[in-house]
């Protein structure tokens, strides 16, 4: 069984922080890619945040940078992205996606709600 489950979504009011979670299964996260996607009504997916799956880089829309973090935990197979300082316009459902050598993103969650509302 080859998953990835995002949690930790929720309701924040703007300046608020939340961290979300994407957790593996049947697969090991170490060897992938990961990413983090966000998709608004009525806007295209956009990335977020993703993280290198050995050379430790990252990545970071500008309207993140400063305020997300994404990091891994190997021995629990999870990554996390904690977002802090929010905004409304940060409100949309979270992905995680895991890329493997093949060069595309072969597993999706789906998806965590987060809404920056006061």
């Amino acid at each position: 069984q080859l998953q990835l489950v995002e949690s930790g979504g929720g309701l924040v009011q703007p300046g608020g922080s939340l961290r979300i979670s994407c957790a593996a299964s049947g697969f090991t996260l170490d060897h992938y890619t990961v990413g983090w996607f966000r998709q608004a009504p009525g806007k295209e997916r956009e990335a977020v945040s993703c993280s290198g799956s050995s050379d430790g880089s990252t990545y970071y829309v500008d309207s993140v940078k400063g305020r997300f973090s994404i990091s891994r935990n190997n021995a629990k197979n999870t990554v996390y992205l904690q977002m802090n300082s929010l905004k409304p316009e940060d409100t949309a459902v979270y992905y995680c996606g895991a890329r493997g050598v093949t060069g595309s993103y072969d597993y999706w969650g789906q998806g965590t709600q987060v809404t920056v509302s006061s």
